[in-house]
């Protein structure tokens, strides 16, 4: 896989607070436990992994819809959601998101992160202001740019040490299959996690398309074995 470098905005993006719309789900009840959020993706992001289920949202660009818009459609619904996630894309890329993020709180309503961790600076600058973050832990140091394209490794722990430092809610999640990297390096992977303070963590199969092509089906569950391990290391497991 060629190594990705990090991407370039446009510089119409770069000198401005805007934050560029990939994407916009008004109403989720998967992508915050326990929460019913809208959901904003965002252009962008540098990683390649091969079961990425957004691709479209790779490039460095203007995206398909207006922040504003967003905003718009989040205000008719505030009184319906209890908040908000950032996902993406990577939205720590996005020099606008802290305006961004602001720009949700004023509606009054809580706002989520989903980040791979690769910019850790950015995500140091908004963890005061968010509620809750999913952190994907993506591969163990030796197969993560087999499986990112990405050298970014230590971002990502760095990125790790401020969450656990935090006292934000957070989960950490690994999207896997026996084809990415083998049972003995996830388990090692989420232990490793587990030693470094982490309380809650997901599991969650790859998706491919189904047959006709509209839906996303999951992979073949991991084994009783690998599951019940995994469960042992952690306050809070879940399977998705």
């Amino acid at each position: 896989m060629k190594l990705v470098p990090f991407p370039a905005w446009p510089a119409s993006l770069r000198r401005s607070t805007d934050f560029s719309v990939g994407g916009f789900e008004p109403f989720s009840s998967l992508d915050w436990p326990d929460h019913l959020a809208a959901v904003i993706f965002a252009q962008g992001c540098p990683m390649q992994c091969s079961y990425c289920h957004n691709p479209q949202l790779m490039p460095c660009n203007n995206g398909e819809m207006a922040f504003s818009k967003v905003l718009t459609a989040l205000d008719k619904r505030r009184t319906l959601l209890d908040g908000v996630v950032f996902s993406g894309g990577e939205p720590c890329g996005q020099t606008g998101l802290p305006e961004a993020i602001a720009a949700v709180r004023k509606l009054e309503l809580k706002v989520a992160l989903h980040t791979s961790g690769i910019f850790p600076g950015m995500l140091k600058k908004i963890l005061p202001q968010l509620d809750w973050v999913g952190f994907d832990a993506k591969a163990p140091e030796d197969q993560y740019f087999r499986v990112t394209g990405t050298s970014a490794w230590r971002r990502t722990e760095e990125s790790l040490d401020i969450l656990l430092g935090s006292g934000c809610e957070f989960e950490a999640r690994t999207t896997w299959s026996p084809q990415l990297f083998n049972e003995t390096a996830l388990f090692d992977l989420a232990q490793n996690l587990a030693r470094r303070g982490v309380a809650h963590y997901a599991l969650q199969r790859v998706r491919k398309p189904s047959g006709d092509g509209k839906r996303w089906e999951p992979g073949p569950a991991p084994p009783a074995q690998l599951l019940e391990a995994l469960a042992g290391l952690f306050r809070h497991f879940t399977i998705r």
